[in-house]
This record gives C-alpha cells, structure tokens and sequence, in this order.
C-alpha cells in the first residue's frame, strides 16, 4: 500500500473487503467514500466481488465526506461517493468533487426523475417521507401533507429538527408544489400543531407516539423496518407495534420520495472499476439487495420491494423530479427560520 493512500485514511474508519499486498490502486480493486455504514452495504460489495472479482475498500464518513474529498483534492483515494439524501448528493456536485458519468447501462436502469440532469449523480433506491400515526388513537388511513397543518392536529404532531436534511427535502418539495408563499402559511400551520419542540431523530418520533406525547409525526418509510427487525433493542419493535404507516397524498400527487445515491469521484484513481461497480449498483440484482438490506424502495423497472417493506402498504411515489426539490432546499431552509419552525407551537 503506497504512503499516500495510508494517508488518506487515517483517522477514518476504514472497513476492507480485500486488501492486496501492493497498492491499493493496484487493477481489481475500487476505493468508496460512504455515508451509509459498512455492514449495510457490505452484501453489495460482496455480490459485486462475486460478479467481478474487484475488492472494495469502504471508508465510512457520518459527517464531513464532501469536506474531505475536497480537501484531499487530485490527491483523493476516492473512486464512488456513496451517500443518502438529495442534499448530500447535490453539495458533492457543488462542491466540484464528482465527475459526470453517462453510462447507458446506468441511465437505462435509472429513472430520469432519480438522477441528475448533468449524470453527476444517480438514485439507487428511494426512501418515503411517510406519517407515522397511532394504531390506536388515529382511525383514518388516508392523508396529506397539507391536512398536516389542519387545526384538528394541533398538539397532536411530532417530528425531528425541521432543518434536518430529511424534513428540508419534504419542505423543499411542498415549495415546488405549492409556491413560496402557500409553502410558509402550511410550514406555520403544521408548527402550531405541534405537541412540543422538535427533536430527536425519526425513531424517536415512533417512540413518542407510542409513549403517547403525540398521534402523528414526520418519519422516514426505512426507519419501521430496522425498528420492527431490531434485535439489539428488541424496545424499539414495540415502537414499531404501536404505528401504522401513512402514504400522504396517496390519491393525488403521491408522497414525497428522497433518494440515497451513488456519484462517481472527480479523481478517480480506479475510474474503469468504480463505473463496474456503479453500473453494477445500478443494476437490478444489486438494488434489490441493497433494498433488503436498508428497507427502502429500488427504483429499476422490475424490481420490487422487500416483504417488510411490501407490508407497508401500497406507495405512490410523488414524481417530481429529485433535482427540482435540489433547488428550493435552500429556500425551504430559510422558511423554517422565518416561522421559528424549531421553536415549537406558541401556545
């Protein structure tokens, strides 16, 4: 392994798949820059091998990815980007670290409304910003986000940071709908419906339901199935128990989707192996493993669901494309400031 590569990854966590003894931009090999933890993609890299005979090496970033890469520059070890949220995805773009790829084998796999215009960055799978609701103080079983700001809710609804990436994009995507002025009287509405300040992460939301401090709460489709399989802490099947999903906007536009993606880095050492593998991820085989393995929704034609996640309910996927929501993010930012979202109801 070359001096420079050791350097590129110290301080990081670093899960190896394969290492060879040479360098690690040695042929068979490809460097991933993940914000998805290891153990969740590790089935893909393992298939992936299996098909190709090329090894992974994952470094796994919560925070700070796009920052590093940026800094480490030509220099970078990185080959794919792999990340969650729209958001993330775009800052790489804007951040100048990601190259444009047009693979045909990607784009034919890849519904144009889950990629970048400019091929920066592809969805693999979707995540639904869904209501969580009471399976037993909440009778309906159809809903949408603007009845979300219906005083009927009030201090019935919880949810996490409103500057959170997860509610910035559903907020983002209500401007696009609706317009900046409709957007900020909804965002006010759903705030004084609040049942207390936001906070917490989105299974903390299920949690509170099921503690019931609320009836309804802002959550991503994904987090239900790691509640309902979670044998760590078996408590949280319980929050699982006492939720039934909602799909809002089900009988018109549809609900709100986010993508986690995947880009090709700017300076890719190993470019031949990083789009293999990229073309692999986008690959039905591949989505619906990584699907099974982070309760979300693949996109390819063909491609379907896992069982827990079937058992959700029908979804109608809002078709909006995801670089339209890209570009009220920051906008949507600003309105949650402006109606002291995270300040909680006035009263």
């Amino acid at each position: 392994m070359t001096k420079k590569f050791k350097a590129a990854f110290t301080g990081c966590t670093l899960l190896v798949s394969a290492l060879s003894a040479g360098s690690a931009f040695a042929e068979g090999e490809v460097n991933i820059y993940s914000y998805r933890q290891p153990e969740l993609i590790q089935p893909l890299l393992d298939a992936f091998k299996a098909d190709t005979g090329i090894s992974a090496n994952v470094i796994f970033l919560d925070k700070g990815l796009v920052e590093r890469i940026a800094t480490e520059g030509e220099n970078s070890p990185a080959d794919v980007i792999l990340t969650v949220d729209i958001g993330r995805l775009q800052s790489a773009e804007d951040a100048g670290i990601t190259s444009p790829l047009a693979s045909e084998a990607i784009i034919a796999s890849i519904p144009e409304q889950y990629r970048d215009p400019d091929n920066n960055w592809f969805g693999v799978t979707t995540r639904a910003r869904v209501v969580y609701a009471s399976s037993e103080r909440v009778a309906q079983d159809a809903i949408t986000y603007e009845e979300l700001a219906d005083p009927k809710w009030k201090g019935k609804i919880c949810t996490r940071d409103g500057q959170h990436s997860y509610n910035i994009g559903l907020f983002a995507s209500m401007i696009a709908h609706h317009g900046a002025e409709e957007a900020e009287a909804w965002l006010a509405g759903l705030k004084e419906n609040l049942s207390r300040k936001p906070n917490g992460n989105d299974r903390a939301q299920a949690k509170a339901i099921y503690a019931g401090e609320c009836d309804l709460a802002l959550g991503n489709s994904y987090y239900v199935g790691l509640m309902q399989t979670n044998e760590k802490e078996p408590e949280q099947k319980e929050w699982a128990k006492a939720i039934k999903v909602l799909f809002p906007n089900s009988q018109d536009r549809g609900t709100h989707v986010n993508i986690s993606g995947m880009a090709l880095a700017k300076h890719a050492p190993n470019k031949d192996n990083a789009v293999k593998l990229m073309e692999f991820l986008a690959s039905p085989k591949a989505q619906e493993i990584y699907a099974e393995q982070v309760f979300e929704y693949p996109v390819a034609p063909g491609t379907s669901a896992s069982g827990i996640v079937k058992a959700f309910g029908d979804i109608k996927p809002d078709d909006l494309p995801i670089s339209k929501i890209a570009e009220y993010r920051k906008l949507a930012s600003e309105l949650v400031d402006r109606v002291g979202f995270n300040n909680g109801p006035t009263n």
